[in-house]
């Protein structure tokens, strides 16, 4: 789970506005990560996505691939490759940075509609986020819906539709780009993610899904705390919902971090009985610190302390004893 440009003040802002814990504070390991990239101090998601994903530093802007330009498998590659199911669910368009860097291989995250045609090749069973122009209405007139649905995808537009299927693979595609905020999508990346755990774990080897808080990053580029905060608890819900669900089955890994920080948030001042945080933004773009980490599950106290955002890939790899070959 991935909340994009959630720092360690991102979190603790929201905790102090709630008069209950957060779901993230049910975890037990906690780690701190370094995001710098292949060419420069501050990432980008582009290159912290494919860190994340792939283990390899790159520059920023790039997709699945290392500094020079080599395709580099992503853990979901890899999982698709061992036979688990994989899935992703987001809240931005599912060919942004992110989402793109555990399916895609391209020289720029702006290649979006390439990226579009990388997930036919993928081998990913459910994706759900925003995103349908490039997927229906490209430059090359080329309908990669219809031929998502000629792979055997059941082709979604509303949550309603994603909800109705019981077994296989979902392309939800709910908005031509990105969802709209928070408070305005009506709570389907909790629900969206529930989908696809009922979906994903009808495999019995095993599954890997990618969840991402995607505008917690764009709210910070607004400097807009409320949007933040809201977005925060949004993701917070999600993180309830799958540590639920982790708890119940007893066998899930659940990895909780961030790719960056975004808007250089400080928390000045508060009053945590009254619910109540004053902070200040330093900037209007990502920043250089590092991101927290929060594990549950078997395996999870390989994420405690300090650690590269590349490392994440063998971890899973190690945990999870795939054969990359």
């Amino acid at each position: 789970m991935i909340g994009d440009g959630m720092g360690i003040n991102q979190v603790y802002a929201a905790m102090s506005t709630q008069t209950s814990p957060m779901h993230i504070e049910r975890f037990d390991v906690i780690g701190m990560v370094k995001t710098y990239s292949a060419n420069e101090y501050t990432t980008d998601s582009g290159a912290a996505g494919t860190a994340l994903a792939c283990g390899v530093k790159t520059n920023n802007g790039m997709i699945g691939l290392a500094a020079d330009s080599i395709a580099q498998p992503s853990i979901m590659h890899i999982a698709h490759k061992n036979g688990l199911a994989t899935g992703l669910v987001v809240t931005c368009n599912v060919t942004h940075a992110t989402p793109a860097s555990f399916v895609a291989h391209q020289v720029s995250r702006k290649m979006t509609e390439d990226i579009a045609a990388d997930y036919l090749l993928s081998g990913i069973d459910v994706f759900i986020g925003g995103g349908r122009n490039d997927f229906e209405q490209r430059t090359d007139n080329i309908n990669l819906a219809k031929q998502l649905k000629d792979k055997g995808y059941s082709l979604c537009y509303s949550l309603a539709e994603i909800e109705a299927v019981k077994a296989g693979k979902i392309a939800g595609l709910l908005a031509d780009n990105h969802l709209p905020k928070a408070k305005e999508r009506g709570g389907v990346l909790y629900k969206a993610t529930a989908k696809a755990l009922d979906l994903l774990n009808q495999n019995a080897t095993g599954f890997f899904l990618m969840i991402e808080g995607s505008q917690i990053d764009w709210a910070g580029h607004d400097n807009d705390l409320d949007y933040l905060l809201d977005e925060v608890r949004d993701f917070d819900k999600t993180i309830g919902l799958v540590l639920d669900f982790a708890k119940k089955d007893g066998n899930t890994l659940v990895i909780v971090t961030a790719d960056h920080e975004t808007g250089g948030l400080v928390l000045n001042d508060g009053d945590l009985k009254a619910g109540q945080v004053k902070a200040s933004f330093t900037s209007l773009e990502h920043t250089g610190m590092p991101v927290p980490v929060f594990a549950y599950g078997p395996g999870a106290n390989s994420f405690g302390g300090f650690m590269e955002n590349t490392s994440f890939f063998r971890k899973c790899v190690d945990l999870w004893q795939f054969n990359i070959r």
